[in-house]
């Protein structure tokens, strides 16, 4: 079915429930369906290797990150140390949900309701759990480089808070993913596809769609982004007032650090800010407009996804000490010669580095 431009206004569906992008279903005036043959064609040509390249990607950092944290137990005694590792297990378990949207974006969902919610919540657990430990990541790096002497004299505390700290957001992250256990299930549109998709109960003024998106932008995403850059620009502060050779080096990690978050997730988020609106005042009327929106909200979605192979780059293997530990880990291995004077090992001890050893430079640079 071709639509053109001039298509009948769109209109919301009004059945029993009311379907996640509700903008992308509905009736046309006279009975006519906007057709998504097209988007689903989209998703089947880009999604499936795309997935599979975070998948991989993202599993060799983040079992790495782990394998190193676990081999050496004396990495877990700062703050930021047993937050990165939280955060690898939260971004494994998150990976472990791509193939299944994969598979989806081939052959539809096959998997069943149960399944369904199970997949959904787990990815808004380990979502909502990424983005609170970079937040906390964030501000235990400006307590202990804007507030040194408060650092120091609270440093097994803090430890010990952090791991309590870490208790919370699993908790706190499977509160947040309670909409996915009462709204996600299969359902089967009119050409017979299924789709794993939140349907949720079809009150005035789609109240419920709005609540829970605009929980997951303030949460998963304006809260983090506020603290980080509250945090960051502190940080910045102070190091500008230091004569540290690695000062500058320091200054675009940071930088790199928000950039990735900004830009990987500010997109989605504004697709999501858009969907709100749409659920609160149906402004797309067109079809096409349509269509186009459903690849722009996917092609975001996709791009969001990738933070969670980026962290192992952006937040361990940036550091000194966390490649020094990475080599040593494959020369037991036997996969690399072992040799008291290693250039690798030389080239990561010769000089000072905010990436050291000390309290104040592990929290900066891991």
């Amino acid at each position: 079915m071709n639509i053109t431009e001039s298509a009948i206004p769109f209109t919301e569906v009004t059945s029993e429930y009311d379907y996640e992008g509700s903008t992308t279903m509905g009736d046309y005036e006279g009975g006519e369906i906007c057709n998504k043959a097209a988007v689903r064609e989209f998703r089947s040509y880009y999604e499936p290797a795309l997935y599979w390249i975070i998948v991989i990607l993202g599993a060799i950092g983040n079992t790495l990150v782990v394998w190193i944290y676990t081999h050496f137990k004396n990495r877990l005694k700062a703050m930021t140390d047993v937050y990165l590792l939280n955060l690898a297990i939260a971004d494994l378990f998150f990976l472990c949900t791509l193939p299944f949207w994969a598979a989806d974006s081939i052959s539809g969902w096959t998997f069943g309701s149960p399944l369904c919610r199970i997949v959904s919540a787990i990815y808004k657990i380990n979502f909502f759990s990424s983005m609170f430990l970079l937040t906390c990541i964030s501000v235990d790096r400006y307590i202990v480089i804007v507030q040194t002497t408060k650092a120091q004299n609270s440093k097994r505390d803090r430890l010990l808070y952090s791991k309590l700290i870490c208790v919370l957001v699993w908790l706190f992250a499977a509160v947040m993913s309670i909409p996915e256990f009462l709204f996600a299930r299969s359902k089967e549109d009119d050409e017979g596809n299924h789709f794993c998709t939140m349907v949720y109960w079809n009150n005035e003024n789609n109240r419920t769609k709005i609540a829970v998106l605009s929980l997951q932008i303030c949460m998963g995403f304006c809260i983090p982004l506020i603290v980080m850059f509250f945090c960051y620009t502190n940080i910045i502060r102070t190091l500008l007032k230091t004569r540290s050779f690695e000062k500058h080096k320091a200054l675009r990690v940071i930088l790199a650090v928000v950039a990735v978050f900004v830009f990987s997730q500010l997109p989605y988020n504004s697709m999501l800010v858009f969907e709100a609106t749409q659920a609160a005042n149906t402004t797309v009327t067109n079809c096409q407009e349509v269509q186009r929106f459903d690849i722009a909200n996917q092609v975001m979605k996709s791009l969001a996804y990738m933070h969670s192979c980026l962290n192992p780059f952006l937040y361990a293997f940036v550091g000194v000490r966390f490649r020094k530990d990475v080599i040593r880990l494959f020369q037991h291995l036997g996969c690399l010669p072992t040799l008291k004077n290693s250039k690798l090992l030389q080239g990561s001890s010769h000089r000072p580095s905010v990436m050291s050893d000390t309290e104040t430079t592990n929290a900066l640079s891991l």
